[in-house]
């Protein structure tokens, strides 16, 4: 991971995990205009068709592209659905078989530094379970987090009445992503459980899933149901997942680990990123 790479956590709402995912974005090839010299500088006369650039600016195109892609091929997707096939089918270990390094520590990466990992187009076109989410999906989320229905309005621009007392009992981290993120943001909180929807959008019918996770340090997590079992393409399964403090305490400002769901073809793999109180107040300062 490029030092320059924008990084977690989220401090807008702490309950949604970002970056997202992270592709090639350091030193990359690609054709250049001819009303400015390579090196932007007004003394330089030089004109080229191509150059090498480094930034988010490199990186954002390559994931462009590959949603673009995604949508020629699945047509039927939602822009949510894209989303999470990138996200759920990304690699996290580099070339030598280590997990990704933050090159501005010198350290592994985080899901902080590195999303759900690197984008893998190849096995985003079949990822076997998405984690979609729509226009109500998208209310509900924005009730959570306290507007209020004339609010809503100017983001649904439809003319329906949005209610949010429809929506009660939803919270933030109740937004169906492909990616978790948990704040426990006092002492005396002990468990959090989260909500979600996955799609089987692969080719077997009779797909059954099982749950596999990685329990972020200072936490024990649960996944009801463990195993997910399909009987139809399209078909949807709903799984709680909650996150408990465990014994003892926890020295970082933040754990990670994982969730992942296999069918023994497709492994469908989501991050997990803790925040504990100490975190939650220099968020607050």
């Amino acid at each position: 991971m490029a030092s320059f790479s924008g990084r977690g956590p989220n401090f807008r709402v702490r309950e949604i995990l970002k970056p997202d995912i992270t592709a090639p974005g350091v030193e990359i090839l690609a054709a250049w205009t001819g009303a400015s010299s390579p090196s932007g500088l007004e003394g330089d006369t030089r004109r080229v068709e191509y150059n090498m650039l480094s930034g988010t600016s490199m990186s954002c195109p390559h994931v462009s592209g590959i949603a673009a892609l995604l949508r020629q091929a699945r047509p039927e997707w939602s822009p949510a659905a894209i989303k999470s096939a990138m996200m759920t089918t990304a690699y996290n270990v580099d070339s030598s078989g280590g997990v990704i390094v933050d090159m501005a520590t010198g350290k592994a990466s985080t899901p902080f530094a590195r999303g759900a990992g690197h984008v893998d187009p190849n096995r985003a076109v079949d990822p076997g379970l998405v984690y979609d989410a729509g226009a109500e999906d998208y209310i509900a989320f924005l009730c959570a987090l306290g507007y209020t229905d004339d609010q809503i309005a100017i983001f649904t621009r439809d003319g329906s009445a949005t209610n949010c007392s429809a929506h009660a009992g939803s919270s933030v981290g109740d937004l169906n992503y492909p990616a978790f993120a948990a704040v426990f943001s006092s002492r005396k909180l002990r468990a959090i459980t989260q909500r979600r929807v996955v799609r089987n959008v692969g080719s077997n019918t009779q797909a059954t899933y099982n749950a596999t996770v990685t329990s972020p340090a200072g936490t024990r997590v649960t996944v009801k149901p463990h195993k997910l079992r399909f009987t139809a393409t399209q078909q949807t399964q709903e799984y709680l997942i909650t996150f408990t403090r465990a014994a003892g305490s926890v020295k970082e400002a933040h754990t990670f680990g994982s969730i992942a769901w296999s069918d023994g073809e497709h492994t469908v793999t989501s991050p997990i990123a803790i925040t504990w109180p100490s975190a939650t107040k220099i968020a607050e300062i």
